[in-house]
């Protein structure tokens, strides 16, 4: 077979496949093309939608579950990363009376944190610790190095 033929061959074939990935009904090349290219174009719309919903997500997630067990507590934090945050929550124990026996850190795309405290004193009411570690995080925060 000639260069030639071999060329429009690989052609064809590359064709076939473009027209196969968008669903293209057409038949002649300049079409196909166009549909490929609005395909693609349809993909880099639907990528930049859930770029800007996760970084919504990443901006606007705040979340803090604190479950006793007992003298235990155990509070799990979710929210968008903070200059001194964790200074922040962990003033807030002190404040509180209660003494973190484990604490474990995340700050890849959002601040996580779980930590295991046990009350110094008296009881502190779940709602109230919430409350205290909601005001935290909501707090506005300056630009530090995890923001």
């Amino acid at each position: 077979m000639s260069s030639k033929m071999q060329r429009r061959m690989a052609l064809r074939r590359k064709l076939h496949i473009l027209k196969t990935l968008t669903n293209s009904k057409s038949v002649k090349k300049s079409s196909i093309i166009m549909d490929a290219f609005l395909y693609i174009y349809k993909l880099k719309l639907q990528v930049e939608a859930i770029q800007r919903e996760y970084q919504y997500l990443i901006n606007h997630i705040q979340e803090v579950k604190v479950e006793k067990d007992g003298t235990r507590y155990v509070v799990r934090v979710t929210c968008k990363k903070g200059q001194d945050l964790l200074e922040s929550i962990f003033e807030a124990f002190e404040e509180m009376n209660l003494n973190v026996l484990e604490a474990r850190v995340t700050c890849k795309h959002f601040f996580g944190m779980e930590v295991i405290a046990e009350a110094k004193g008296q009881d502190i009411d779940s709602r109230i610790l919430t409350e205290t570690i909601l005001n935290m995080i909501q707090r506005p925060s300056g630009n530090g190095a995890f923001n």
